[in-house]
């Protein structure tokens, strides 16, 4: 049962333990700041270092990071406690551009599908950060990006 609490002149009584506490003093104790939540940090910065003259602009997406340059979603950063084997440079891949491409596995030699998504959204692909080469290969990506390789990127439908 919770202790009822009324208030009688400027005074709080617990029922509960029968200690009177000024109003002045309840408000206080309600009113004491919870610690806040940790911000989230943004992973994977080299990434962002290496693209930095196409000006990316990096929004919170998913409890993600979506990098776009201009209107297209070209990739997402994610480093995550939960489902750790996703986390990594997720590669957002051209509308004509298919996921099995062989080409895009030379360039990229850890590319793999996103096991949190199953087969739901086939044209993301990971380079996993858990891979030797992840820096090497998310560096390779970002030439790829710069040098506009027309397999990467997409235009997501909000901002068609």
């Amino acid at each position: 049962m919770q202790p009822t609490r009324t208030r009688t002149d400027h005074k709080v009584v617990s029922a509960a333990t029968w200690s009177i506490v000024t109003w002045a003093e309840w408000r206080i104790r309600i009113e004491i700041p919870r610690p806040s939540k940790p911000k989230p940090r943004l992973p994977h910065l080299f990434v962002l270092e290496a693209l930095a003259t196409l000006n990316p602009e990096v929004r919170r997406m998913f409890s993600e990071w979506a990098v776009y340059v201009g209107n297209r979603l070209i990739m997402m950063l994610r480093d995550h406690a939960r489902n750790p084997q996703d986390n990594g440079v997720w590669l957002v891949l051209s509308e004509g551009t298919d996921p099995t491409n062989t080409d895009l596995r030379q360039d990229l030699p850890s590319l793999r599908p996103i096991q949190g998504l199953g087969s739901k959204i086939g044209h993301w692909l990971l380079l996993p950060a858990d891979d030797a080469e992840f820096e090497r290969e998310a560096l390779h990506a970002c030439d790829l990006i710069l040098s506009h390789d027309p397999r990467l990127g997409r235009i997501p439908q909000s901002r068609r």
